[in-house]
C-alpha cells in the first residue's frame, strides 16, 4: 500500500490507492487531522450549506418583488389613510389643497374619486358604498363652503377691496359750475354726459365708453375736477349717497361722508392690480377622460 500526502492549506488529508493484490482489507472511516489553530472545523460545512441556500431566499406574498394576482388589487396606503380614518377632513377626502382650492378643481376631484372607489372597480378591504357616501358629503361641504366665499367676497367693502378696474363714470355734481363751465364735459362727449333738468349740474348717463378719448378729455380739463372714474360698485354707492345730499343741502354729514368715498375710491383705485393668472398646482387633479 502506498501512502500519497496531500497538502490543503493547514489541513492534510491522506487519499489512499488501492493495491492490485486481492487481500486488501477496505478502510471504512478516515479521521479527521487536527488543525492549526485559528481555522475553524467547521468552515467547511459552513462553505457547503452557504452554498445549499439559494440567494433569493423566501418571499412573501406581498414582497415587493412579487407581483399579486389580478384580483388581489390594493389601494396605496396614502389612499388607506383616510380611507381608514373617520375624522378625515374633507380637502383629505377629496385629496385637493385648501390654498388652491376652486369650483373646477372641486368638480374634477370628485370624479375622480367616484371613479377610483366605484365598488364595481374599488378591489380593496373597506366598504366602497360608505367610501362614496363620505366622498359625496365631502364634495357638498366644500360647494357650500366655496358659495360662501363667494358670496361674502361679493358683499365686501368696494372702498377697501375694489372688485375691478375703475371703468365707471361719476360726476360729483356739489362741484359742478354746470351750463356755465368754460369746458363743459357735455360739449366735449354729448353721448355720456349731460345736464340735470333740476340743479343744471352735469351728470353721467352712459358708460358705454365707445369714445374713451373724449370722456378722457372731458375728465382731465374739468375745471373743478369733479369727474371720477370708479367701479360699478363705487358708482352705485356714490349715486345714493349724492341722492341723499341733493334733497337734504343742508345734512353737512351726508356731504362730508360724500367726499370721504369719493377720497378713498381715488386711494383704493390707483393702488389696484389686476389678479394675476394662478399657476396650477402639482396637486391638481387632471382628467384625462
Amino acid at each position: 500500500m502506498d501512502n500519497v500526502l496531500v497538502g490543503a492549506g493547514r489541513s492534510v488529508f491522506f487519499f489512499f490507492n488501492q493495491p492490485s493484490s486481492s487481500n486488501f482489507e477496505p478502510i471504512t472511516s478516515i479521521g479527521r487531522l487536527p488543525l492549526g489553530p485559528g481555522f475553524s472545523s467547521n468552515c467547511f460545512e459552513n462553505t457547503i450549506s452557504n452554498r445549499r441556500t439559494p440567494r433569493c431566499g423566501h418571499r412573501s406574498r406581498y414582497s415587493p418583488g412579487r407581483e399579486s394576482d389580478a384580483g388581489d388589487k390594493r389601494i396605496p396606503e396614502e389612499e388607506e389613510d383616510w380611507v381608514s380614518l373617520p375624522s378625515a377632513s374633507p380637502y383629505q377626502i377629496l385629496g385637493i389643497d385648501p390654498a388652491s382650492s376652486s369650483a373646477a378643481c372641486l368638480r374634477t376631484a370628485f370624479r375622480a374619486r367616484v371613479k377610483k372607489f366605484h365598488p364595481d372597480v374599488y378591489k380593496g378591504s373597506s366598504n366602497p358604498d360608505e367610501i362614496i357616501l363620505r366622498v359625496i358629503n365631502a364634495y357638498e361641504i366644500l360647494s357650500k363652503h366655496l358659495q360662501f366665499e363667494s358670496a361674502e367676497r361679493s358683499i365686501s367693502d368696494p372702498f377697501e377691496d375694489p372688485e375691478c378696474e375703475a371703468c365707471d363714470i361719476f360726476v360729483n355734481e356739489l362741484q359742478c359750475v354746470g351750463r356755465g363751465c368754460s369746458y363743459s364735459c357735455v360739449k366735449r362727449a354729448p353721448h355720456n354726459f349731460t345736464f340735470t333738468l333740476k340743479n343744471g349740474t352735469a351728470r353721467a348717463v352712459s358708460q358705454d365708453t365707445l369714445d374713451d378719448y373724449k370722456v378722457q378729455l372731458a375728465a382731465g380739463q374739468c375745471p373743478r375736477r369733479c369727474i371720477h372714474y370708479v367701479t360699478s360698485s363705487q358708482r352705485v354707492i356714490l349715486q345714493d349717497v349724492l341722492e341723499r345730499v341733493l334733497n337734504n343741502p343742508f345734512d353737512m354729514g351726508e356731504t362730508a361722508f360724500l367726499e370721504s368715498l369719493i377720497s378713498k375710491a381715488i386711494s383704493v383705485n390707483r393702488k389696484y392690480q389686476k389678479p394675476k393668472r394662478k399657476q396650477k398646482m402639482e396637486t391638481d387633479y387632471v382628467d384625462w377622460s
